[in-house]
């Protein structure tokens, strides 16, 4: 079992940024991928980031490539998520999630935290 908790949301204006951190307990962290996922009210969960256990495989959603930045520091047992020149339409509950490869589907993942609110205003 692993453990995941998310923080860092809250509320910022539109052009601004907030670093989410998703920090880990239970299981060897540095052996699990992580995504970063959010959803907003009415719409489906859907792929932002996710990062290979050892940070060298990173991919992220087009919607926030060349703003968002996913990053991991083992030995903290921590999975960051820079979220820079956000946008109203980031708006939506953040989750990290955690399983044994990374992929971009929320069903591929196995150990989730409860996410954290980041509200973007304009």
């Amino acid at each position: 079992q692993v453990q995941l908790v998310e923080s860092g949301g809250g509320l910022v204006q539109a052009g601004g940024s907030l670093r989410l951190s998703c920090a880990a307990s239970g299981r060897t962290f540095s052996d699990y991928a992580v995504g970063w996922f959010r959803q907003a009210p009415g719409k489906e969960r859907e792929f932002v980031a996710a990062i290979s256990w050892s940070g060298g495989t990173t991919r992220y959603a087009d919607s926030v490539k060349g703003r968002f930045t996913i990053s991991r520091d083992n030995a903290k047992n921590t999975v960051y998520l820079q979220m820079n020149r956000l946008k109203p339409e980031d708006t939506a509950v953040y989750y990290c999630a955690a399983d044994r490869a990374l992929g971009v589907l929320p069903s591929w993942y196995h150990y989730w935290g409860q996410g954290t609110q980041v509200t973007v205003s304009s």
